[in-house]
């Protein structure tokens, strides 16, 4: 026989929120909304509050403000969760200023008593509880304490079978408050500015009944209210190995698009690997992703492009923009400051499914650093394993580009440290031929798979990149000095 109590959860409303919830909201349950001014406490609780209420189901909302609830409702209205029909229908205003002035909590008590019992409402909120907070330094003789007025406002409200929110700043290390210990949930909203850049996060600090997901949360207030982009969950593959441990070898071979190269990789890209495209400035980083995109179109393979650079502007480029008009690819561009690893793979995921995309690029890492916020740089090589773990679990193949800078004398793969992420590398580099520089490129790592260890010099044309022959000596490329190259071409000609 089962005696456990089923707990119903509610839908917040709030994108993300119910994720980070582990499900939802637990009905009845006592919840604080936590956070300095400016970090989204009545915003949230406003979504919350027209996603929910009904007439069946209405909502009190207490203010406890030296301003009329008039004020506060002019700047809600301006987000598209505003929906003025619920105002007096299904929600409520009720201003307790007034009794919280009197510093005399058995009035306030008496007060939200009455309300409630005159509409008997599934979802009561009170903002900003810490009016009362404030109040309770200077308490009327012969009132009851906070401590008494907390416990038996949440008995009044457990009582009524309502869904409440105390909404204020309340968590302080110095000097915790009582209101904690009877909070069923709580969660903790915080913002923080670098120059001209802010990043606003969220934590679900506390939730009774429920297993929620840990860690910091990015959040944006937009023109639709709060949209929450939960922390990517890394989950170990039980099957199949995935980027990081060795992947097998009998998957499909995906064509590049470009002449020679699948043959330098040994048949082509193994499908569900991950690429990492290393080079200077111009070396054609972009345009050999943007025709591994392509030839995906053209096999019947959709993709998706995550841009952060400077789009040049080819023929075949514009090529890839008619794909893009036509949805075969999809474009995630932004030059924003303030991103986080979550929420730029929050909306690639999203994409990802909505397109059934196969192919994802992601142009470049060192523009995509720029655009992090300093807040999550420091953790920069951490979410990118996070992100390319999450984006092997889909069993999407990821062609990511980064720029190095050419110093003749070294070979790096990566200004992250984070080669290692990668199932295969392909590296391109300038040389020096007859006071001239030229391209070379190789295929570094395939991993599980054998490939060629060839230095092939290539060229970009109006067509693209086209691949040469190999370089037969070039003592430059891997360490020591420029030096000149002798190429195929020079050795079968004899010239010197």
């Amino acid at each position: 026989m089962n005696t456990k109590v089923t707990i119903r959860r509610l839908n917040t409303g709030v994108p993300g929120l119910d994720q980070i919830l582990g499900g939802g909201l637990p009905e009845f349950s006592f919840n604080l909304i936590v956070g300095k001014p400016g970090t989204g406490k009545t915003t949230m609780a406003h979504q919350i509050m027209f996603a929910l209420a009904t007439r069946e189901r209405p909502a009190l909302f207490f203010t406890v403000l030296g301003e009329p609830p008039l004020k506060m409702l002019r700047y809600q209205q301006q987000f598209s969760f505003f929906d003025l029909d619920k105002v007096n229908a299904s929600i409520r205003y009720v201003n307790l200023s007034d009794e919280v002035a009197m510093h005399n909590f058995d009035q306030v008590l008496a007060r939200i008593t009455q309300e409630v019992e005159a509409l008997s409402p599934a979802l009561v909120f009170v903002d900003s509880f810490r009016s009362v907070m404030l109040e309770s330094q200077h308490p009327r003789k012969g009132s009851i304490k906070l401590q008494q007025f907390i416990q038996q406002l949440g008995i009044l409200l457990s009582g009524w079978q309502a869904t409440t929110f105390l909404i204020g700043e309340y968590l302080s290390e110095r000097n915790p408050n009582p209101v904690l210990t009877v909070a069923d949930g709580l969660l903790s909203l915080e913002q923080s500015v670098y120059r001209n850049s802010m990043v606003r996060q969220m934590q679900v600090i506390k939730m009774r009944g429920q297993a929620t997901r840990p860690g910091m949360h990015t959040f944006r207030i937009t023109s639709a209210g709060i949209e929450i982009f939960p922390a990517a969950v890394v989950h170990v593959d039980s099957g199949e190995t995935t980027a990081a441990t060795g992947v097998s070898q009998n998957r499909a071979r995906l064509t590049m698009g470009i002449p020679r190269l699948d043959e330098m990789l040994g048949g082509g890209l193994p499908s569900g690997y991950s690429l990492l495209v290393a080079g200077p400035s111009g070396s054609g980083k972009t345009i050999l992703a943007t025709k591994f995109l392509s030839e995906g179109v053209r096999c019947g393979e959709p993709g998706v492009i995550v841009a952060f650079e400077q789009v040049p502007s080819r023929s075949w480029i514009r090529t890839l923009d008619d794909l893009i008009r036509k949805e075969q690819i999809g474009l995630i561009n932004t030059r924003s400051l303030d991103l986080s690893i979550d929420e730029i793979v929050h909306n690639l995921t999203n994409l990802i499914h909505r397109m059934k995309a196969t192919r994802v690029v992601i142009d470049s890492l060192s523009g995509f650093e720029l655009a992090v916020a300093p807040t999550f740089r420091e953790d920069f090589r951490e979410s990118l394993f996070r992100m390319v773990t999450v984006l092997s679990g889909l069993g999407v193949t990821v062609l990511m580009t980064s720029e190095l800078e050419d110093r003749y004398i070294d070979l790096r793969f990566s200004p992250y440290g984070s080669a290692f992420l990668t199932d295969a590398i392909i590296v391109q580099r300038y040389i020096e031929v007859d006071s001239r520089l030229k391209r070379v490129m190789a295929v570094v790592k395939v991993r599980a798979s054998n490939h060629s260890n060839e230095i092939r010099q290539f060229e970009i044309t109006d067509e693209g990149i086209e691949i040469g022959d190999p370089v037969l000596d070039y003592e430059g490329l891997l360490g020591g000095r420029p030096t000149r190259m002798v190429d195929a071409d020079t050795v079968v000609r004899g010239k010197p």
